[in-house]
């Protein structure tokens, strides 16, 4: 049977969501080969938001939205939304980064896994969304977790609270924004500049800047802009394309993929540790299951719907 042009834009945009999931689980990959080249937390940081703003200017350009830009760039309420947007992410990159690079990408992987529940809550006070009992139980499940992990480590998981909370915040403030994902990437990508070239500038004279002194480290630096700009493009493509509750489930591709990398590396995993995640990850399987079931009863009523009015 041929494939038809819906099914066909479905399967590319599950592949694209594959893909960029899949990226941002391996980034952890990408910032500890570059401290080994040399690069401190603070210039990987500082490179990706000097270079993402190239690859973020083609994807304006290539998606014919510069007439937006110019509209952004000229409204000053938008310009402070994402003002405010460019702090949250800069933040959570920077923790995300130093985390990675300093043997802590399992916290790193907490704060990804509880991220969604802390979107529900999120909107629920924000937004006045009804969260169901399901809801609740991954929630409770999840806040376990951070217990237990807050005993594992003998101290609150502030790496994990911070990522998670500032990713959260990223994702209010964006659903305010009259712009395009595009577009918004771009803009804040320009407000990153004057703070990429402050942190470039100050680490150069302490002699830590390294991004510039061959080829290989070009290529580093460079490779970090793209591998910040693409996977939000995929994203971006796909999340227009797919059902959210597909999105709900792929979205722990990437804490999971960061689990694996930091117990690779040899991070510490204790029997309490353990149990932390299995509890982190019980909720995230309970808000998985729970949307799932959301989408199914949703086409279900509008099928109903459909068959009455037949």
């Amino acid at each position: 049977m041929p494939t038809t042009p819906a099914a066909s834009e479905t399967r590319n945009a599950l592949i694209a969501a594959l893909v960029c999931y899949t990226a941002w689980g391996v980034f952890p990959l990408l910032f500890m080969a570059m401290a080994r080249s040399g690069f401190t937390a603070g210039e990987i940081l500082a490179q990706r938001g000097l270079w993402a703003v190239l690859f973020a200017a083609a994807l304006v350009a290539l998606s014919g939205q510069s007439a937006q830009v110019r509209r952004v760039l000229t409204t000053p309420k938008t310009l402070a939304w994402l003002a405010l947007s460019t702090a949250m992410i800069l933040i959570n990159w920077g923790a995300y980064v130093w985390a990675t690079t300093h043997h802590h990408t399992l916290e790193a992987s907490l704060g990804y896994y509880i991220n969604p529940l802390i979107n529900m809550v999120a909107g629920m006070v924000l937004f006045r969304e009804r969260i169901d009992r399901w809801g609740w139980i991954a929630i409770g499940s999840a806040a376990v977790g951070v217990l237990l992990q807050t005993l594992a480590l003998g101290r609150a998981p502030w790496l994990s609270i911070l990522i998670a909370l500032t990713f959260a915040a990223y994702g209010v403030i964006r659903k305010r924004v009259a712009a395009d994902a595009q577009t918004g990437l771009f803009v804040e990508c320009l407000m990153m500049i004057p703070v990429a070239a402050a942190v470039l500038v100050w680490l150069a004279q302490a002699g830590q800047v390294v991004g510039f002194a061959g080829p290989s480290h070009w290529a580093w630096s460079i490779s970090s802009g793209l591998a910040t700009v693409l996977p939000l493009a995929l994203f971006a493509w796909s999340a227009r394309r797919l059902p959210l509750s597909t999105l709900g489930f792929l979205q722990f591709l990437a804490p999971t993929l960061q689990f694996a990398i930091g117990v690779a590396s040899g991070e510490a995993l204790t029997p309490l540790r353990i149990a932390s995640f299995v509890f982190i990850w019980a909720g995230a399987l309970v808000f998985a299951l729970a949307a799932l079931q959301r989408r199914r009863a949703e086409r279900l009523a509008v099928a109903a719907v459909v068959e009455t009015a037949t």
